[in-house]
């Protein structure tokens, strides 16, 4: 049973081997300090290389916010028009945001061109820089 578990880690660990570039910020003794949007912004003007890539991906979440709102509400509104069911419109409207928010980050990766940067590195590089800064207490 041992070694079926040891394959069953191993097999997941490499499916989710992307969760690594976290660990550094993730399993720490002490958290990180919560940062503020100018830290974000002074991480995208100090970095050329992946200041860009962080600030696109931080604009692709209005897309995505801006989607779940509408798949939510029209979703809902559809489902309560023709059903005049309660939980089918709470369902249809937890269901319309999932879908609204996938549908809006899906427009974000094309119409911010996502496709062709690298977010996560841009990610754990701001995620080392801000460990970096915590740590010398700037």
């Amino acid at each position: 049973m041992g070694s079926f578990w040891d394959s069953y880690k191993e097999f997941w660990s490499e499916r989710f081997s992307f969760l690594s570039n976290y660990s550094n910020a993730i399993q720490r003794d002490r958290p990180l300090h919560p940062w503020t949007n100018s830290d974000v912004d002074q991480f995208i003007a100090l970095d050329p290389v992946h200041g860009p890539a962080l600030k696109s991906a931080r604009d692709a979440v209005q897309f995505g916010i801006t989607g779940s709102a509408l798949g939510a509400a029209f979703t809902a509104g559809y489902a309560w028009k023709y059903s005049r069911s309660l939980h089918g419109a709470a369902l249809s409207f937890l269901a319309g945001g999932v879908f609204g928010w996938s549908f809006g980050h899906e427009i974000a990766n094309h119409a911010l061109q996502l496709y062709r940067l690298d977010t996560l590195a841009a990610e754990a590089k701001f995620l080392e820089w801000w460990k970096n800064k915590s740590e010398r207490g700037n």
